[in-house]
């Protein structure tokens, strides 16, 4: 029966991550193919013959508002589950007035839309922590973000080479549809919005957030220059940029998801970076035919690919870090959303005063060298922060007698309890305090009285500092 009831269970999970995945993956494949830059969008403002630009600009800006504003109105995970649900209806709502003739609706429309939208993201960031293992949720955003952008094309070729309505009723199937699926998930227990937080247990999330945030915002500026000054000098060759747009981005992110755990993705950040010049210089040098498009096209949305999944993953990564997944997961992302802003507002500048091919690969240029500069102190930062992270892991692939080594190794100020012993036993397998009053029978502010004595005895200031401790410079065999 125990054994029965495991598999039960494990079941479940796997059940749970693929409902959430599938039901995220619809939303998303809505937000891309009609409100956020979107070709079903485009194909109805251009069958009615309405100017873009204004509709565009009040999508992007309601759906970053969305993003970052949400986490500071969800406080416990039924109220994230109910905030996506609801945030996917008033998406619903919001978008039925472009079946009819322009009107003020298609404007409040879509500021309510793009604001509910961005909601309806952030919130996903529960059930990002909830249903995804800890060391899964690279292969959790790849998958959500492939699975997406196939299913956008299909709507875009729809509605570019068909009808803009038929694409526009798949646009919001797919929202039904992910209504659905997210539906079926439960709310997930207080366990995951606990207040005995990774972020308390392992030390401060918001410098590196900040700037992981910061350098979402300028590598993502040279996405904007790409709606605005790449895309409209290919838009005459409409049946190849119908399908073929993101198709090295779904490769990229194939290739990046399938790598071994083991591989060093930061170097291909670098390979990213040269990607990017290399789109801007071939912009440049090249034509406007189709094999000028596919070079720029391939190199370009292939870099998008790597640096997608990249803070994507990162961001699963530190939900771990904090009591309210959402508002990181939301404000992380709006970083993406505000850097297509800047680069839009930059395109059209360039636009305005006519600047050449080359004059404009040199502003991009410049953006990758910024990039360039910010990195490394990056990659410092995240280091810092998740390293625990690998510590952790490694402590948990040691057989006991390993784990009772490490420790008999390392010399206290004056020797641990027995009880002590054991409390900092689960400590390193990455338990909370309350995790470990309930395994031990004990209270929980007696556990957080033993782990401050634990501290005080290896002369450490925290759990960080005491795992590192512990398990740097050690050899696992």
């Amino acid at each position: 029966m125990p054994a029965g009831g495991d598999g039960l269970n494990q079941l479940k999970v796997v059940n749970n991550r693929i409902f959430s995945i599938t039901g995220f993956s619809l939303l998303f494949a809505y937000l891309l193919s009609f409100l956020f830059e979107g070709q079903v969008l485009y194909s109805m403002l251009a069958y009615h013959n309405v100017k873009d630009s204004a509709y565009i600009l009040a999508a992007i800006v309601a759906h970053f508002v969305g993003l970052f504003s949400c986490g500071y109105l969800i406080k416990s995970p039924t109220a994230a589950k109910y905030m996506m649900l609801g945030s996917m209806g008033v998406c619903l709502i919001a978008t039925t007035p472009f079946f009819f003739a322009p009107s003020v609706l298609w404007a409040a429309g879509l500021i309510v839309s793009g604001y509910a939208g961005g909601c309806a993201v952030a919130s996903w960031g529960y059930f990002l922590k909830a249903f995804t293992p800890k060391n899964q949720r690279i292969k959790s955003c790849a998958d959500v973000l492939i699975y997406s952008n196939i299913i956008m094309i299909a709507v875009n070729v729809v509605a570019i080479n068909l009808s803009p309505f038929i694409g526009l009723i798949l646009s919001i199937f797919c929202l039904v549809a992910g209504t659905a699926f997210i539906w079926a998930l439960p709310a997930g227990t207080e366990e995951i919005w606990s207040e005995e937080t990774e972020n308390k247990r392992y030390g401060d999330i918001k410098k590196p957030l900040l700037l992981l945030c910061l350098f979402v915002f300028v590598i993502t500026i040279n996405s904007g220059l790409m709606y605005q000054v790449i895309n409209p000098a290919f838009e005459h060759l409409t049946g190849l940029v119908s399908w073929y747009w993101a198709v090295p981005y779904i490769i990229a992110l194939a290739v990046m998801r399938n790598l071994p755990m083991k591989a060093k993705r930061s170097r291909i950040l670098y390979i990213g970076m040269a990607m990017i010049m290399g789109a801007f210089i071939s912009f440049m040098l090249l034509g406007r035919h189709a094999p000028d498009y596919l070079v720029v096209d391939t190199l370009m949305l292939g870099a998008c690919g790597i640096f997608d999944l990249f803070w994507w993953s990162i961001i699963g990564e530190m939900l771990d870090y904090t009591e309210n997944p959402v508002k990181v997961f939301g404000i992380g992302l709006s970083a993406n959303v505000l850097g297509v802003l800047g680069g839009g507002a930059l395109g059209v500048a360039i636009t305005s005063i006519r600047l050449s091919g080359a004059e404009v690969a040199v502003i991009a240029l410049t953006v990758v060298c910024v990039t360039l500069v910010m990195l490394p102190p990056l990659n410092t930062q995240l280091v810092m922060l998740l390293k625990n992270h690998a510590y952790l892991a490694a402590y948990d692939r040691m057989s006991g007698m390993q784990q009772t080594d490490i420790i008999r190794q390392m010399k206290t100020l004056e020797e641990l309890t027995v009880r002590e012993q054991e409390v900092l036993q689960h400590i390193l397998s990455g338990k909370s305090n309350r995790e470990i009053a309930v395994t031990l029978s004990i209270s929980e502010s007696t556990v957080k009285t033993h782990a401050r004595n634990i501290f005080s005895k290896y002369n450490v200031g925290s759990r960080a500092e005491l795992i590192s401790t512990l398990l740097k410079n050690q050899s696992y065999t």
